[in-house]
């Protein structure tokens, strides 16, 4: 009799199941291997969630580090960029590998899996819906979560690459599983090494050039790759004591690295495919990471108390907000990717648009609560980074400073429309007013159009930005004031309140003329 919920292992049913991965480009599907040997014949990776895409592109660059498909310095990486270099031998090293090293259900070694958890499967497992972040909800094991319970398969490919994601993005909190078998230190789940900060991936024109941008001169020798937690010549950690964090061994063991323990159960769907009906998580390894070393994509902030941390995803602050700190990275950083980046020849346009994208993906979320992926492509050209950086900054000054208008011209408004209102509903009315809500996301997209403009007049051009900028700061002014109006002329028609109106429309056309608004608002060229 085998232990509740374990698959009999002898069934030839599951075995073996090597996870394929949807991609946009070719064809429907391919294999791993496929992957690799076609990688420069693929343009974008198909997956459910900006997250997901990460967390595979993660997974593809462990398999070249672990294969050796990396280059060895930073000049021999520039050659692999301009050369487009062959990703082939990554795809000749796993043909090679034992198929059992790569089964999604084995028994004892489950690709990127732990096999200890098999025991606690049937009394502890959940359907999928705690496997996909977006639907997982709060892992608090003390509430009662129905949604976990639903019957909704998955199929193998899918739930492979959402336990993917789970390793890298996996929010803190506890695992729904008693932990009286393996340690009470099992149900303790820290957050993955990508949760909390915006990961940024550089993107070329295929998915060979992609992983050849975000590869480097790998840290240490190759292996070992994470292929389960079984796998490795080194001693996992066990849950019977608090985790100790622990320093990558190699590129390929970062990127690959089992920031939770998972196991899937597999079922014949109806017309005999592959799919998980039954998934259980528990904690998995905690890594000690340097930041020089292991977090080379990092963009730095400071936080309001004055210390410098990677960007995080902000609740109140819209990624493009910030696209100046990609810019300034790829400007001014001596080592890590971004210096990389820089190091490429200036570009010389030959078509439309930037040859490369930085993408910065991050997951939002409340506390334990997984609440939104938040993600933004930010043009790059080689030779551009200070045009970027210039336009980006002033652009995000110049809505800023409408912004804060927009809600000074509200609280005015306010005041004047409702002078004795309590103080209990004085955010609430000025709320009615404020045209921020209407005027933030307005802005992304001449925010987008400003630095394709940059990108589309080229080093070529001595001034690349100031043009755009006027033209981007004139957009966003006639759709702010627009924007105003209509809330101000949702106010009832009385004196007050054409009172109202008057001064909220006066103090915006005064910010928006006057000696601090952005130059570009005054006809003048910002030198910044």
């Amino acid at each position: 009799m085998n232990p509740a919920g374990a698959r009999p292992s002898w069934d030839p049913r599951f075995k073996p199941c090597i996870p394929t991965i949807t991609l946009t480009g070719a064809t429907a599907h391919h294999s791993l291997c496929g992957l690799f040997a076609q990688a420069d014949e693929l343009a974008i990776l198909d997956c459910a969630s900006p997250g997901e895409t990460v967390a595979v592109i993660e997974y593809l660059l462990a398999i070249c580090f672990a294969s050796g498909t990396c280059p060895s310095s930073d000049k021999e990486w520039r050659a692999w960029v301009l050369d487009r270099r062959s990703l082939a031998s990554a795809a000749a090293w796993l043909a090679e590998q034992p198929a059992d090293s790569w089964d999604l259900f084995h028994p004892a070694q489950p690709l990127a899996q732990n096999s200890e958890l098999a025991a606690d499967l049937g009394e502890s497992g959940t359907g999928t819906a705690q496997l996909v972040i977006e639907y997982s909800g709060d892992y608090n094991q003390h509430f009662d979560h129905h949604h976990l319970e639903l019957q909704n398969p998955l199929p193998a490919a899918d739930a492979f690459r959402a336990t993917l994601t789970q390793h890298a993005y996996g929010p803190y909190g506890r695992a729904r599983m008693s932990g009286k078998r393996l340690g009470a230190k099992v149900t303790n789940l820290a957050a993955g090494r990508l949760t909390g900060r915006i990961r940024v991936v550089a993107l070329g024109q295929t998915l060979g050039e992609t992983l050849r941008l975000n590869l480097y001169p790998p840290d240490g020798p190759g292996r070992p790759l994470n292929t389960s937690w079984k796998t490795g010549d080194f001693k996992r950690r066990t849950f019977n004591e608090k985790a100790r964090p622990r320093a990558p061994r190699s590129s390929a063991d970062l990127h690959s690295s089992l920031g939770r323990s998972v196991l899937l159960r597999p079922e014949l769907g109806p017309h005999g495919q592959i799919r998980v009906d039954r998934v259980l998580i528990g904690a998995g390894e905690v890594l000690d990471l340097d930041p020089l070393r292991h977090l080379q994509d990092a963009v730095y902030s400071e936080t309001t108390n004055g210390t410098s941390k990677p960007l995080w995803p902000s609740p109140s602050r819209a990624l493009w907000q910030q696209a100046h700190a990609l810019y300034s990275a790829v400007k001014d950083d001596r080592t890590g990717m971004y210096a990389r980046l820089r190091s490429l020849l200036p570009y010389k346009r030959t078509m439309p648009g930037a040859p490369y994208q930085l993408w910065a993906v991050g997951l939002l979320a409340n506390k334990t609560l997984p609440v939104i992926w938040t993600h933004g492509a930010y043009p790059y050209a080689p030779g551009m980074a200070a045009h970027l950086y210039r336009a980006s900054r002033r652009g995000s000054d110049i809505a800023e400073h409408m912004a804060r208008t927009l809600k000074h011209a509200a609280i005015v408004a306010a005041e004047t429309a409702f002078p004795a209102v309590r103080a209990a509903d004085e955010a609430g009315q000025v709320a009615r007013l404020d045209a921020r809500y209407a005027f933030w996301p307005a802005a992304e997209d001449p925010f987008h159009e400003l630095l394709d403009e940059v990108i589309d007049r080229g080093v070529e051009d001595d001034d690349p930005v100031s043009a755009p900028l006027v033209a981007y700061a004139l957009e966003l002014l006639t759709t702010a004031r627009i924007q105003l109006l209509q809330r101000l002329d949702a106010l009832p028609p009385s004196d007050r309140n054409h009172r109202a109106r008057a001064r909220g429309v006066q103090l915006f056309d005064e910010a928006m003329s006057g000696k601090r608004a952005p130059a570009e608002l005054r006809g003048e060229t910002a030198l910044d």
